[in-house]
């Protein structure tokens, strides 16, 4: 009966734990490796030795195929099989683990990007991550673990109800709480580029439903070649 009383407070008091983003002054050496900037092509490319330096992998590419019977030139690098199937696979798995209120996963081209709105991973009075966000984190990274060669753009976005400055503050918090978050499970911060852009590229209207959306973090995930 002990035991049995022991192990009921135990999950109590588990699921009473809340979680706690780690203090200001050790953000920069759990993101060392990750890059403060824009994923764009030629950084990705730049960030490739240190990327491939911390272990990450390559998603390898379909033999070379020459002209085939009709003439035809192979398919452009974007449309490798290999990468497609990768690329899919990735897509589907975080569109049935994340069927949530406030969370979208799209393709854009070859990239999957994953849209969180702000209230569904962080707490509205508070710049926090909360405990239901943490769970949906721990679901992301779970899957993003095992798609390693991936870059990813964390970006932060906010609404127009601040200062152009303050916008991209706020923005950028949330940014590196969710890339710490990743980091802390099992996420190599070498794969990530992390960027607050304020409330540049609205999503929705800018109205009290609007706003809801327009402060977010969008995950872009992009193959590694």
């Amino acid at each position: 009966m002990r035991k049995i009383i022991f192990f009921l407070s135990f999950l109590m008091l588990c699921a009473c734990m809340t979680y706690q983003t780690p203090p200001r002054t050790e953000w920069s050496k759990i993101l060392h490796g990750a890059t403060f900037n824009e994923m764009t092509d030629t950084m990705k490319i730049a960030k490739r030795p240190v990327f491939l330096g911390g272990g990450g992998k390559i998603i390898p590419k379909s033999e070379p195929q020459g002209k085939n019977q009709y003439g035809e030139e192979p398919l452009p690098s974007n449309l490798d099989p290999v990468l497609v199937k990768y690329m899919t696979s990735l897509e589907y798995e975080l569109y049935d683990s994340l069927l949530k209120p406030g969370i979208q996963v799209q393709r854009v081209g070859t990239d999957v990007v994953l849209l969180l709105t702000r209230d569904s991973f962080m707490y509205s009075d508070a710049p926090e991550i909360s405990n239901d966000g943490a769970n949906t984190l721990k679901i992301i990274a779970k899957i993003l673990k095992k798609y390693d060669a991936t870059f990813m753009e964390i970006a932060g976005y906010t609404d127009a109800m601040r200062n152009k400055n303050a916008s991209i503050a706020l923005s950028l918090d949330m940014a590196q709480r969710v890339a710490i978050f990743m980091a802390n499970n099992d996420i190599n911060p070498a794969r990530m580029f992390i960027i607050g852009r304020g409330s540049a590229k609205p999503i929705a209207a800018q109205d009290d439903i609007g706003r809801r959306t327009n402060r977010r973090v969008e995950i872009r995930l992009s193959p590694a070649r």
